[in-house]
């Protein structure tokens, strides 16, 4: 990877950068938010998200494309855990590796704050990111019974092998984009 790429954060040498969610960012992150959730993040959330990023509690990305955000992601940090608070990629974008990008940034997130695990909540229709997750070695871990709209289950996920030096290497495998 050249020194340009790496410092532009294009780390796969094309248009896609990974970079820290800012309050810039809402007016293309929120349109993505709308149409990802049924019952989607306000600007205020997303505000109080980033203060708490400010404070190290959370991290947050967004993948843009030139100046267009294609998508989103974020983390919570609990306790020697990281938990997986969202991933949203914009419809026309998906099934582009976009997902997969900031999911291995999340996770060398976690990883630089030394946590041992991530955990995540996947609604129970939602087979393409139970997919995705598993390939990180995400498993389910149990259900919470109505968790979406009163409506919809969803399946716990855990990932318990963020400190073994296989899961580094396990990263760079699905995504050698990210450079480490």
């Amino acid at each position: 990877m050249s020194v340009l790429a790496r410092l532009l954060g294009r780390a796969d040498g094309g248009g896609l950068v990974i970079e820290p969610l800012r309050r810039r960012h809402m007016a293309h992150v929120l349109p993505i938010e709308r149409v990802s959730y049924p019952r989607p993040w306000t600007v205020g959330v997303f505000h109080s998200e980033i203060e708490m990023m400010r404070r190290g509690e959370r991290h947050y990305l967004v993948a843009r494309d030139g100046t267009e955000v294609v998508g989103y992601g974020g983390l919570m940090f609990v306790v020697g855990d990281a938990h997986v608070t969202n991933i949203a990629v914009a419809p026309e974008r998906q099934r582009q590796g976009i997902a997969t990008r900031l999911l291995a940034e999340l996770a060398w997130a976690a990883i630089d704050r030394d946590c041992t695990a991530l955990t995540l909540e996947v609604r129970v229709s939602n087979v393409g990111a139970q997919a995705l997750y598993r390939t990180f070695g995400f498993v389910p871990a149990g259900v919470r019974r109505n968790y979406y709209e009163n409506v919809e289950d969803a399946i716990v996920m855990w990932c318990n092998d963020l400190a073994l030096p296989e899961y580094r290497d396990l990263l760079r495998e699905l995504c050698p984009a990210v450079g480490r």
